[in-house]
């Protein structure tokens, strides 16, 4: 699930509720590809793959073949930064000779598409007519013969006998287009094979998408990647700086200082109505604020029979949402610490009502301290309080912490903005989600 809460409208929700896939494997073969990107909310470059900065260092690595024919494959480093305001922007290299496109980094949702109508500015466009690698994916395809259309992309055949799909999201934002065949192409030796993606020619969005949950359709399934990471630098807004961060697909040097949590695994069969089986659903078991852990039972942030209370971890999403009940416990704690300071009657988003006046921001964050998640065996998030309250615009500041109550979900989402200064690495092999501080402004120089 992606949220975005836009700082210049009431409420951008974006990528929430994306369509559930019918289908999930999330058991990946070996593969030692291992890139490094930037991610970035700014202007795009040239559209040129000459923008990537390749790194000496050049591993090899070995898998079989059917044949039990041992397979010699490269893997590479690729040293990118990205910049970051509320989403975090990676520009990637697509098509033969690559086109560089910016896409929103989503650990919430699966399919990933790239703009391909030529509305949007040439540098933020793709042209299939310039790559060699392109192709349209035909009405035959299975993917347009979906089997349980209320879980499955859905599709259609268009008047060229082409698979047309429909993105369309809470917000009624969307994204249409065609499914195509395309590689992501890293140097003249490395690329991905042709993953499925949308071409979009319609879309409210200027970016593209890069999919990376646990769905059969998502780059990081289709890639056969074993792991990837991200590193979001602290946001700053003022204008005219924008700081970087970090973005690793494969391996990550700064891994052996990370503390790793088991993500939960929910088997294909075992759907329920309010569960996303394809997020990154991870163990919450409390959260302290100021020092004090708050009384909210550990059942509140797990899945129950109908798979209400799910904890995931999103990249997509600005905000982190609570179910009602530890929503109203953490309001509580911040109302007694600072209540009388609160705007009265104001919600920023529709979702967010614990705000206050920007001229008051940095006494009120001294007054409800730091804001810690606990996780099982000892691994903490934690937010200093420079980092609890949010810049909104508008010359108000809030907590950024939403209800999902508000928002119409009945889940957990912890959002990138508490990911500030910490890399997050999910480790698809071994199943794990992997924490580690970090200066994030500083590894993505």
């Amino acid at each position: 699930m992606a949220l975005l809460l836009s700082q210049h409208s009431n409420m951008f929700l974006f990528l929430f509720f994306f369509l559930i896939f019918s289908s999930i494997n999330p058991s990946l073969q070996t593969n030692s590809l291992s890139i490094f990107f930037p991610l970035t909310s700014l202007s795009l470059p040239t559209n040129t793959a000459s923008k990537m900065l390749y790194t000496s260092q050049l591993f090899s690595s070995s898998k079989r073949n059917n044949n039990n024919t041992q397979i010699k494959a490269p893997s590479y480093n690729y040293k990118f930064s990205f910049k970051y305001s509320m989403a975090l922007i990676v520009n990637l290299p697509i098509g033969t000779p690559p086109q560089v496109q910016p896409m929103v980094l989503d650990t919430g949702s699966q399919l990933s598409w790239i703009q391909c109508h030529k509305k949007a500015p040439p540098t933020a466009s793709f042209d299939p007519s310039l790559s060699s690698t392109f192709s349209n994916l035909p009405c035959t395809h299975p993917l347009c013969k979906p089997r349980i259309p209320d879980f499955t992309l859905p599709t259609s055949c268009d008047q060229n006998r082409l698979c047309h799909y429909s993105y369309f999201y809470a917000d009624g934002t969307y994204a249409e287009g065609n499914l195509a065949r395309e590689k992501f192409t890293f140097s003249r030796s490395v690329s991905t094979p042709p993953l499925i993606l949308g071409c979009a020619t319609e879309s409210t969005d200027p970016r593209g998408i890069l999919g990376m949950n646990l769905g059969r359709l998502s780059f990081a399934h289709q890639s056969r990647i074993t792991k990837f990471s991200y590193c979001v630098p602290t946001r700053q807004t003022r204008p005219g700086f924008s700081p970087s961060g970090s973005f690793y697909i494969g391996y990550n040097p700064n891994s052996k200082l990370f503390k790793y949590i088991k993500m939960s695994i929910f088997p294909e069969r075992q759907r329920m109505p309010n569960l996303d089986p394809l997020a990154y659903t991870i163990p919450l078991q409390g959260i302290s604020i100021g020092g004090k852990k708050l009384s909210i039972s550990p059942a509140v942030f797990r899945a129950d029979a109908g798979g209400s209370g799910q904890t995931m971890i999103d990249s997509g999403s600005e905000f982190t949402y609570l179910v009602g009940e530890a929503y109203d416990k953490v309001r509580a704690d911040v109302v007694r610490a600072v209540g009388s300071r609160m705007k009265k009657d104001y919600v920023y988003g529709g979702v967010a009502d614990m705000c206050f006046d920007s001229k008051n921001a940095v006494e009120i964050a001294r007054l409800i301290g730091e804001m810690v998640f606990e996780f099982e065996r000892g691994v903490e998030v934690v937010i200093p309080k420079e980092r609890v309250l949010a810049d909104v615009g508008g010359g108000v500041h809030c907590v950024g912490i939403g209800s999902s109550d508000k928002l119409g979900a009945a889940s957990n989402i912890i959002g990138n903005f508490h990911q500030q200064n910490l890399w997050v690495e999910f480790d698809l092999v071994n199943r794990r989600v992997g924490f580690g501080r970090a200066d994030c402004s500083r590894l993505g120089k």
